[in-house]
C-alpha cells in the first residue's frame, strides 16, 4: 500500500508534528495555509514570523495563487449552483436563484419573509441540480429561536418530499450570544469537510451583535467582530463553494425626510461582503415585496410574492 503524500508536511519549515498540529487547529490544507496571515500562523504553531511568512508563500506558490484570465473566471462561473425559492419572480430578481459561493442577504422588518425564505432554502438546497436545488445538506445557525422544524415538514411535503429525510439533513445549532455565533461559523467548517453541506443560514446576522455591543461607545468594536464574522462566512462560501444566506435587522434612519427611512444594520462592514441584498417588506393584501438592492452585476427591480403552506409562491 502506497502511502499517500502529506502535502502540509513538505512545506518548508513544516514537519509531521507541526502538520499535525496544523490539523488539530483546522488547518488542514494548502488552501486554509495560504489565505492566513502570518500572526494567526505564529499562533497556531509557535514560529517565528519570518518562518510562517516562508509557510504561506510556499503554500500559496503550490497552489499557483494569482492572476487569471476572464476566460478561466467565466468557466468557474458556469458551475456556480443557483437555488431557487420556488418563486420565478424572485428566482428571476437574483439572476436565477441563491448563488453558491457567495454570501446573500435579506433585509426588513418583523414579519417580512426573512426567516420563511430561510426555511424555504433549507428544503430547496435539497432537490436535485434540474429542480433547482443543489442536491446537498444545509447547516442552520439560529441567533434568535427561529427554526421551526414543522415549518420545514410543511414545505416539505408540499414539495412531495420526505420530511424526515429533509430534517435528517439540516444540522441546527441555537447561537446564544455574538462570540458563541462567531464560533459557531468556525465549527462548520468541521461539517464541510465531511459532509455535502450546499447551504449556510444564519438567521439572524445581527441580533447578537446589537444586544452585545449597546452604545455609540461600543460601535468600533461591534463592526470589528461583524467584520471578522463575515470574513469567516466568505471564506467557507469562496473555499467550500456554498451559498451563505444571512438574514439582517433593520433601523429606521432618522436624519431621513423624505422616502424610506429604513437602514440595514451593520453599515458598510455588511453590505461589502453581501454580494446580493434584498430589502423585505410587506406588501397589498397580504403579499411581501422584494427589492433588489445595490446588486453589482445585477438590474435594479421587485418582486411580489405571497408566503403559503408550500413556502413561497408568486402572486
Amino acid at each position: 500500500m502506497v502511502k499517500e503524500k502529506d502535502e502540509l508536511a513538505e512545506l518548508p519549515g513544516v514537519g509531521a508534528a507541526t502538520a499535525e498540529k496544523l490539523r488539530e487547529v483546522g488547518y488542514d490544507n494548502l488552501m486554509s495555509i495560504a489565505v492566513l496571515s502570518p500572526g494567526k500562523l505564529v499562533d497556531a504553531i509557535g514560529s517565528g514570523e519570518s518562518t510562517a511568512r516562508k509557510i504561506i508563500q510556499a503554500a500559496r506558490d503550490k497552489l499557483d495563487m494569482g492572476f487569471e484570465t476572464g476566460e478561466d473566471v467565466l468557466k468557474r462561473r458556469e458551475k456556480v449552483i443557483k437555488i431557487t425559492t420556488g418563486s420565478k419572480a424572485v428566482d428571476e430578481l437574483i439572476g436565477g436563484g441563491f448563488e453558491t459561493g457567495c454570501i446573500s442577504e435579506t433585509f426588513g422588518q418583523f414579519g417580512s419573509a426573512k426567516s420563511q425564505i430561510a426555511h424555504v432554502l433549507a428544503v430547496t438546497a435539497q432537490l436535485p441540480l434540474e429542480k433547482g436545488g443543489a442536491n446537498g445538506k444545509v447547516v442552520f445557525i439560529d441567533g434568535e429561536s427561529t427554526f421551526r422544524p414543522e415549518r420545514i415538514i410543511q414545505i416539505a411535503e408540499g414539495m412531495g418530499l420526505d420530511p424526515n429525510k429533509v430534517l435528517k439533513n439540516i444540522k441546527v445549532a441555537r447561537a446564544f450570544n455574538s462570540d458563541h455565533q462567531m464560533l459557531l461559523a468556525e465549527k462548520a467548517e468541521e461539517i464541510l469537510k465531511k459532509e455535502n453541506v450546499k447551504l449556510i443560514i444564519v438567521d439572524s446576522l445581527t441580533a447578537h451583535f446589537r444586544s452585545d455591543f449597546s452604545g455609540r461607545g461600543q460601535l468600533a468594536d461591534r463592526q470589528q467582530k461583524l467584520n471578522k464574522h463575515m470574513h469567516t462566512l466568505m471564506k467557507l462560501a469562496s473555499s467550500y463553494d456554498v451559498c451563505v444566506y444571512v438574514t439582517n435587522q433593520v433601523m429606521s434612519r432618522p436624519d431621513v425626510f423624505f422616502g424610506d427611512p429604513t437602514a440595514a444594520i451593520g453599515g458598510n462592514i455588511v453590505a461589502h461582503n453581501s454580494q446580493v441584498r434584498i430589502y423585505l417588506r410587506k406588501g397589498k393584501k397580504g403579499t411581501r415585496v422584494a427589492k433588489l438592492v445595490d446588486a453589482p452585476a445585477l438590474p435594479d427591480g421587485e418582486a411580489i410574492f405571497n408566503i403559503t403552506e408550500k413556502g413561497i409562491e408568486d402572486v
